[in-house]
């Protein structure tokens, strides 16, 4: 087992490294994507892509009933555990942007709740996962959607990339409990 003296040089490289793509981010001109990731990042707020595409998955009988039921589950157990529980423990500060010089044109609202998990990034990979298992045409395009919604994060400022990676991570498992409850409940998800 590693001694603290070693855990502790690892985590420092770490958020060196994390550091280090975020300024890349910030300081790469993106003037033809910046209108549209900000207007992404803004969307993802609350869920509301995600909710919308279950509200039109649940007109549709059978798979893809299932697959918004096991999508919407998922969302509430990522968002749930990334917003009440990974930022209340990790209580990580949000990047600073000005110092960053992050381009206006790119500002979303900057949360101020703790910046580790990414809670938009959990939301979406969890909603991704488990629509694209119980349906898979979707896992591809809701798949690149969720990949998206966390590269907005970064790019917009209000997220360092590990944020997103640990949100992604998050969103990957509340995804596999929530197909796994909704299998318990007797939906047929497969």
């Amino acid at each position: 087992m590693p001694d603290r003296d070693t855990v502790s040089a690892v985590l420092g490289d770490l958020r060196a490294v994390d550091g280090a793509l975020y300024a890349a981010v910030a300081a790469t001109p993106t003037p033809a994507l910046d209108r549209a990731l900000r207007l992404l990042s803004h969307a993802a707020d609350h869920s509301k892509i995600s909710i919308g595409v279950a509200a039109g998955l649940a007109l549709l009988p059978g798979r893809p009933r299932r697959a918004a039921l096991a999508g919407v589950t998922s969302v509430t157990l990522a968002s749930a555990a990334a917003n009440l529980f990974g930022k209340r423990m990790v209580r990580r500060r949000r990047p600073d942007r000005e110092e960053a010089q992050v381009a206006v044109a790119r500002h979303v609202r900057m949360p101020e709740s703790a910046s580790f998990p990414s809670g938009h990034t959990a939301s979406a990979t969890a909603f991704a996962t488990a629509v694209g298992v119980v349906l898979p045409p979707a896992a591809v395009p809701l798949g690149s959607l969720a990949v998206a919604v966390g590269y907005s994060r970064v790019h917009t400022g209000v997220h360092y990339p590990g944020d997103v990676a640990a949100g992604a991570v998050l969103g990957f498992t509340a995804a596999a409990v929530s197909l796994a409850v909704v299998r318990g409940l007797g939906y047929g998800v497969r």
